[in-house]
């Protein structure tokens, strides 16, 4: 699936801890609520950004702390969702530059296994609750 999306190298979190790896990196994108923030800063080049969406408030504490106190920099933001972003994302899905990723479609019936499956952070994108007129 990340390859389809254009990525060139990943790591699989679930299976290879990128911070024992021993290797640093310019920018880490932290899209996963159970990453180790320390071991985040920790695997950065000297000057390296962290960037997270939507933290946790000690991690927005953190973030400000490394950015005043080390040459890394770490920044966090939330989702707008303004009238003008959604106008934007509208636009971007009706011309074919971007489009959704569904990991998996459940029935209604099964919505407790779907709200699981979303808890474990193990989708590959979206969970859909199909909802069949009958």
């Amino acid at each position: 699936m990340l390859r389809d999306l254009g990525v060139d190298h990943f790591i699989d979190y679930t299976r290879q801890p990128f911070w024992k790896n021993g290797e640093r990196y310019d920018v880490i994108l932290d899209m996963v609520a159970k990453s180790s923030y320390s071991e985040c800063i920790n695997s950065l080049i000297e000057g390296g950004r962290y960037f997270t969406a939507n933290p946790r408030v000690s991690v927005m504490v953190r973030s400000l702390m490394t950015s005043a106190f080390t040459s890394k920099s770490a920044s966090f933001a939330f989702a707008g969702e303004t009238v003008e972003e959604l106008k934007a994302l509208a636009e971007m899905f009706e011309h074919g530059r971007i489009g959704p990723v569904i990991d998996r479609v459940y029935p209604l019936e099964k919505a407790s296994e779907a709200h699981h499956r979303v808890e474990s952070e193990q989708r590959l994108g979206n969970v859909i609750l199909s909802i069949a007129n009958e």
